[in-house]
């Protein structure tokens, strides 16, 4: 199957509406996705590692990632963004070699996230990514993830500009856009995307205004995250405890897919 083009997946961003990204965990759930008429496909690292018995928070050895990715990269025919967390090191140097990984898989982008540290050492490894991408003559489109707000890592009425401040930083690293995590209010936004050429993407979020107010605030990108699995997974606690406390068959029946849907869809 034909690797989707960097530039493909880059111009869907630069669209009249943001690209609605939905994350997937397994190859099933990105075959599914697909078949639903997405454009494109994120992992989200959350889903995966529950789906592979380890919790999320950079768990997940690479080596199993790598081979997540394959399992979905051969399924799909739409451009694939692989959620690295923090890269899966401290040291650039392999964070690019774990990147390169992912490219000769098939990869077209990457989420990769500051979380609580210093955002010199994501400057770094962008800056090793975008370097080793160079060298070999390949394209990615690097997607860096700030939890300034989600991780409160400033005063509320500083967060916009810290997110801003860095920003720059990773713009000249060598990133293509900024993933502000947490962040609903349409001013800040507004402001933020305004301050920078790093294409701007949010997450569903509670309190997130809809799509049209987000484009008028510059979003570029909407991302699901980690929300199917987790309603996925209070959904299958629901079924899984009635079957076990209360003898309950008819719950799983009633609003199944039917199996030959699903098995067409391979």
């Amino acid at each position: 199957m034909k690797t989707p083009s960097v530039s493909a997946f880059h111009a869907l961003h630069l669209q009249d509406k943001p690209l609605k990204l939905p994350n997937a965990w397994d190859a099933g759930s990105a075959r599914q996705i697909q078949h639903l008429g997405a454009a494109a496909i994120a992992t989200t690292s959350a889903g995966v590692a529950w789906s592979l018995g380890y919790r999320d928070g950079n768990a997940l050895p690479v080596d199993d990632y790598v081979a997540r990715a394959a399992s979905i990269v051969r399924v799909i025919s739409v451009p694939l963004s692989a959620d690295i967390e923090g890269g899966y090191s401290d040291d650039p140097a392999q964070v690019a070699l774990n990147v390169s990984r992912l490219i000769d898989i098939g990869v077209t982008g990457i989420n990769i996230e500051d979380g609580a540290g210093n955002p010199d050492l994501l400057c770094a490894k962008v800056d090793a990514i975008r370097t080793a991408c160079i060298r070999r003559g390949a394209e990615l489109y690097i997607n860096v993830r700030t939890d300034v707000y989600a991780r409160n890592l400033v005063s509320a009425e500083n967060r916009a500009a810290e997110v801003m401040a860095r920003a720059q930083t990773y713009h000249r690293a060598g990133a293509d856009g900024l993933f502000v995590l947490g962040l609903a209010d349409l001013n800040e936004m507004r402001a933020i995307a305004d301050s920078t050429p790093l294409l701007l993407n949010v997450v569903v979020w509670p309190g997130l205004a809809p799509v049209e107010e987000l484009t008028r605030s510059g979003v570029r990108r909407l991302s699901a995250g980690s929300w199917l699995p987790q309603t996925l997974w209070a959904h299958n606690a629901r079924l899984v405890s009635g079957f076990l406390q209360d003898d309950a068959m008819t719950p799983m029946m009633e609003n199944a897919t039917p199996y030959s849907e699903i098995n067409m869809i391979f």
